[in-house]
């Protein structure tokens, strides 16, 4: 993916044309138009739009721009409408793959609209977000997405300021900017509560990362000790980590959890990765999953299914954010009016062999 300037984390999502040789004479929307027999207007909106014309127009259009090398300039297009067909996103993590099913989902939803997406990396800070998105508004976006309710003053008051639909995603909130997509992560952890209840667990623990940047692993942690304390458990002990989550990271979260609780049997991870190295370490303590310690984490990767006892999790609903948000997104940048501005896409309690 093509680094986009003034950020260095912010980059397209579509591969920018080849430069132009020196010397060489650019093609015009006028060549493109008078090639297919059609008007500029015509033109434009098959590019743009390409739904809003005829099949036989729009593969003239095709045609012509193919045989003239055509590529249009973008930023022309935004200083002559005041808005680009970009459409910035904000996510948090760009190896997490949460988001990148989300983010995918996204591009197959805007496909063929004429829209393409400008992505940004925030590493779960609301301050790089900020930056993100002062650089993501110098491309006159069409609409912005952002990941999460928690932004900043100055983020929320940008994104008020530009007039211009506003998705934020992942995350549930009565009072959204604009249009939230998302579910409850605080009812994720109530669940995980639930289900070890029924599965006759005593005493619970906790494994989380990032928890000083991550709001919502921090959200699903306070959905776990609440319906705890309603449910007559005991405060759930709890070992926290600041670096990225990893196996390493979960093994060794549970072995010191493990050492200084030996009573705990039951144990929910903010994420699939924590709880995989709670497995691996679990296999060599020779503590048996799940009779002897019950293991879940969050979030349903490829892994969970396959691991050795398969992962009990929590599994959001990845790809249908991205979904939904592209939906929102075209509805709205159709012209209609903003209607329904809260969807909760819920989630899946996916009960396997570590419970």
């Amino acid at each position: 993916m093509a680094k986009v300037p003034p950020d260095d984390m912010l980059q397209t999502v579509l591969r920018p044309a080849p430069r132009e040789r020196l010397g060489t004479t650019r093609s015009r929307m006028e060549d493109v138009a008078r090639l297919a027999g059609v008007s500029t207007a015509t033109v434009s909106r098959a590019l743009r739009q390409p739904d809003r014309v005829s099949p036989a127009v729009r593969a003239r259009v095709d045609e012509a721009v193919e045989r003239l090398s055509y590529r249009r300039n973008l930023m022309a297009g935004a200083l002559a409408s005041a808005r680009s067909m970009t459409i910035g996103v904000i996510i948090p993590s760009m190896i997490n793959s949460f988001f990148s099913a989300t983010v995918e989902a996204m591009e197959e939803g805007l496909e063929g609209s004429g829209y393409q997406l400008l992505i940004g990396n925030s590493r779960h800070s609301m301050e790089i977000e900020e930056r993100l998105v002062a650089s993501v508004m110098a491309w006159s976006p069409a609409a912005i997405v952002l990941t999460g309710r928690r932004h900043s003053r100055e983020t929320i008051r940008m994104a008020l300021d530009a007039d211009i639909p506003i998705v934020e995603m992942w995350e549930l909130s009565d009072h959204p900017i604009d249009t939230i997509v998302g579910f409850s992560q605080r009812a994720a952890g109530r669940i995980v509560v639930r289900h070890f209840a029924e599965r006759g667990a005593r005493k619970l623990g906790f494994i989380g990362a990032m928890l000083d940047r991550d709001y919502r692993a921090v959200d699903r942690y306070a959905g776990f000790v609440e319906a705890a304390a309603e449910a007559g458990f005991a405060p759930p002990v709890e070992y926290r980590f600041e670096k990225r989550a990893s196996a390493i990271g979960g093994s060794e979260a549970l072995r010191a959890l493990m050492a200084q609780h030996p009573d705990v049997d039951a144990v929910f991870c903010t994420n699939d990765i924590l709880a995989l190295g709670g497995l691996f370490e679990a296999q060599r303590q020779g503590w048996s999953v799940p009779e002897r310690l019950r293991i879940c984490g969050f979030g349903d990767l490829e892994f969970a299914a396959a691991s050795e006892p398969a992962l009990t999790t929590v599994r959001p609903p990845r790809g249908a954010i991205g979904t939904k948000v592209a939906e929102v997104l075209l509805s709205r940048l159709g012209g209609k009016p903003a209607g329904q501005t809260i969807f909760d896409l819920g989630f899946e309690l996916v009960a396997r062999g570590s419970t």
